[in-house]
């Protein structure tokens, strides 16, 4: 018969999860960066670059915190969700809608982020893991505000762009 898993057991395993999408993002965004028209847009990326490596520090400490070594466990949504991006900036390349594409993109990372942050910190609070909670509330504020902002970019300049004819 299988060990019984615990609520610790399925953290480590997400924490695992999290840790991976957070080291592919942080090796994605240049290329995002790169490949967006707007400079708004890449420094938007290349700001969220830095964040993300500090999210990394902080998840680092999180397995520090649990006595756990940090590694990370390959995540299918993550690849889908940046494989997604680089099928944007080929298909989009040099049109209008690029930006737009690749916002999008970025979003659908940082909605998932979000997620898995969101999930993490209850299950922290559960745990009583009090200096997890607050490294983790640190990066879903995060998360929170370039989801916002990524919004307000997309409203107030990058999608009427990409309406307009190449």
């Amino acid at each position: 018969m299988a060990a019984t898993k615990t609520l610790d057991d399925l953290f480590y395993e997400t924490l695992k999860d999290i840790y991976y999408a957070e080291r592919k993002i942080s090796k994605a965004l240049p290329k995002m960066a790169r490949a967006a028209q707007s400079d708004e847009l890449k420094q938007a990326f290349q700001m969220h670059k830095d964040e993300t490596d500090g999210q990394i520090e902080r998840l680092q400490q999180i397995f520090e915190l649990i006595g756990k070594r940090a590694r990370g466990k390959t995540c299918a949504a993550i690849e889908g969700i940046i494989e997604e991006g680089e099928e944007i900036i080929d298909e989009f390349k040099g049109t209008p809608a690029l930006d737009a594409g690749l916002l999008a993109a970025a979003q659908a990372v940082e909605h998932y982020e979000i997620s898995r942050y969101g999930t993490l910190r209850a299950w922290a609070k559960q745990l009583g893991l009090k200096d997890a909670v607050s490294l983790i509330e640190e990066t879903l504020a995060e998360e929170e505000r370039t989801d916002e902002k990524l919004t307000g970019l997309a409203e107030d300049t990058v999608n009427a762009a990409a309406k307009k004819a190449a």
